[in-house]
């Protein structure tokens, strides 16, 4: 009886063991499923932010305070009062780098423009001109090379109602980049002060229009390569530290569309094909 018993036993553990194996290859073969669409079952990883600029109708109206009080003509409908701030305008950004600029000034008013920076301003300031959009506004960093980038694009444009200078575009570092660069390596007291900087410019000026503005507006604002990425990066709510993945030719036109429901799109990156090729950059 006694190989009974062991036969019985061996019979019990292959029978486990099969439907293990069995339960193991059925629960594979539901996990990797191949669906006749990609997008058939897929959750986004991350979702849009609607409210990313703290600009969105809703965050901007109180609720009612009771159905009584609007059934007593007291207070407006919610629909009403969000009609009433709802943004109608689109705004462009248009984001000049600066020209090419001396490498060994030390100081920034020794970091001016070259010959071959002032030949590309005035290379992107003749195709602003020819796209011949209605620019209602420039801004400019206050360092020596993107002022005299934007003071030479100045020369090109007609009827500019509105011209600013502003330190918060000075160039810097925003965010330690992902992955790290071993030849780039800021004091982490860099990015402590200049990443508050930076992310405050972007607040003040990338934004969806006010209600108030009626007609879409075209801006241009000259900068610089760090501020300019740290931006799009920003604005397309991708990972900030993704910034440093970008490049931009000196001179060069980056695009931002933001809509008034708080959409972005990013129309153009580093634009310089009207640029001739012995007069690209990228320092």
């Amino acid at each position: 009886m006694s190989w009974l018993k062991k036969f019985g036993r061996m019979s019990l553990v292959a029978a486990a063991g099969g439907a293990l194996i069995g339960y193991s290859f059925g629960r594979d073969r539901h996990r990797h499923v191949a669906y006749a669409s990609w997008t058939t079952g897929y959750t986004p990883a991350i979702k849009w932010d609607w409210n990313w600029d703290r600009r969105d109708v809703h965050s901007l109206v109180k609720p009612t305070k009771s159905k009584e009080d609007i059934n007593n003509n007291i207070l407006e409908t919610n629909d009403e009062r969000l009609e009433k701030v709802r943004p109608t305008a689109t705004r462009h950004l248009i984001f000049i780098r600066h020209g090419q600029y001396n490498l060994e000034g030390i100081t920034d008013a020794e970091r001016y423009l070259t010959k071959l920076g002032r030949e590309q301003a005035a290379l992107t300031g003749k195709r602003l001109n020819e796209l011949s959009f209605p620019y209602s506004k420039v801004v400019y960093s206050t360092m020596t090379r993107a002022t005299e980038t934007a003071k030479i694009i100045l020369d090109k444009l007609e009827n500019i109602d509105e011209v600013e200078h502003c330190d918060l575009l000075r160039e810097g570092a925003p965010i330690p980049p992902e992955p790290p660069i071993g030849s780039w390596k800021p004091e982490m007291h860099k990015f402590y002060a200049d990443g508050a900087r930076i992310e405050a410019a972007f607040r003040k000026y990338v934004h969806r229009a006010p209600s108030s503005q009626e007609k879409d507006s075209y801006e241009i604002i000259v900068c610089h390569a760090n501020v300019i990425r740290y931006f799009v990066c920003r604005a397309l709510q991708v990972p900030p530290e993704a910034w440093l993945r970008l490049s931009l030719h000196n001179g060069s036109m980056t695009h931002l569309v933001i809509r008034p429901d708080g959409r972005v799109g990013l129309w153009q990156l580093g634009e310089c094909g009207y640029m001739p090729p012995n007069t690209l950059s990228r320092t």
